[in-house]
């Protein structure tokens, strides 16, 4: 069974998430693989930024993808990050 690579759990389908997860999409189609398979995290930038914006909304989400390809500089951290299911959560887990 072929499953897709981006977030298939349940998310409100509002013109900001269709937007935000399209582009992202789009970019998946056509320029990462020109960017090359270098990731150093698990999702990669990409099917984070789709999961986060799924899931959170587009400005919310896309704060969270953007500072996710942050994180990919040289120097930068590796290994499995998923994206938070919540913002309670978070600063909960900073507290």
């Amino acid at each position: 069974m072929l499953t897709s690579r981006n977030y298939s759990g349940p998310w409100r389908k509002t013109p900001g998430r269709l937007l935000g997860t399209g582009l992202v999409r789009i970019y998946q189609l056509t320029l990462s693989g020109f960017v090359g398979h270098g990731c150093r995290h698990l999702p990669t930038c990409s099917e984070y930024a789709y999961e986060a914006i799924a899931r959170h909304g587009l400005l919310r989400g896309g704060w969270l993808g953007a500072r996710r390809i942050v994180k990919c500089r040289p120097g930068g951290t590796t290994g499995y990050d998923p994206v938070p299911h919540n913002q309670t959560s978070r600063n909960a887990a900073s507290d």
